[in-house]
């Protein structure tokens, strides 16, 4: 067993190296699994092996029956200037499909926030990547200044939440957000075009800016083969 855990551990070196030096890119399909035993003089069982401790490193993603694909391409997805923004810098062009903007109330998130008006103004859209397949559905609440109030009837600056907010003197300054997985009811499916019952990743993330006055909870269903958590953790005790 301990030359069977060289093995895998020196292939996954091997292929990590290849990854974090850009030589295999984001989103290429990594070949499969006889042609890796066959180029390492290996077993399946050791590929499968060395792939496994790809994917516990956040290098790669293995999806059943398609193969294994990489995720890694040394930027991290940063969302704090929005998703069009951070997909950007990774070279993934997408568009906003806008489904509603509108001056609604919201008492529960009032009551939950401690604000003192329910009065919201609610952006729904669907982000499509440019062959049309739709890979999150954004629902957006953002406070009914005065400022903002005609927002339905004039649209967003330049089609961008966080400009908005910026020309309405909000700038994000901190924010908490939560993350789970779960199925699309048939609401969201349909939008999104998936059978009923695909896990998607839920976040919910709330936003303040420096002097803690609410500037938005933004709750984002994102396609995991699209989107990914990842936590970085400094020394520990």
């Amino acid at each position: 067993m301990p030359e069977i855990s060289l093995k895998h551990e020196r292939i996954a070196a091997v292929l990590a190296r290849e990854i974090r030096s850009g030589l295999v890119r984001r989103g290429a399909q990594l070949p499969g699994e006889v042609e890796l035993a066959k180029r390492f003089a290996v077993s399946r069982n050791t590929v499968r092996s060395a792939l496994a401790v790809l994917s516990e490193d956040g290098l790669i993603t293995t999806r059943t029956g398609k193969g294994s694909f990489v995720l890694y391409d040394g930027r991290p997805l940063d969302s704090r200037l929005g998703w069009t923004h951070a997909l950007a810098e990774q070279g993934v062009e997408t568009r906003m499909r806008t489904l509603k903007i509108a001056l609604e109330q919201d008492s529960a998130l009032a009551d939950r926030l401690g604000l003192e008006s329910p009065d919201v103004i609610v952006i729904e859209r669907v982000r499509q990547l440019a062959d049309g397949a739709a890979i999150s559905l954004e629902r957006s609440r953002i406070p009914a200044l005065d400022s903002l109030r005609d927002l339905p009837e004039r649209g967003l600056e330049n089609g961008s939440i966080t400009r908005t907010l910026h020309s309405a003197g909000l700038h994000v300054h901190h924010c908490e957000q939560h993350l789970r997985g779960r199925p699309l009811d048939a609401g969201e499916a349909e939008l999104l075009r998936r059978p009923e019952g695909t896990w998607f990743l839920h976040t919910r993330r709330t936003s303040w800016t420096a002097d803690d006055r609410f500037a938005e909870q933004a709750e984002d269903l994102l396609d995991p083969d699209h989107f990914e958590l990842s936590l970085t953790y400094g020394s520990m005790p």
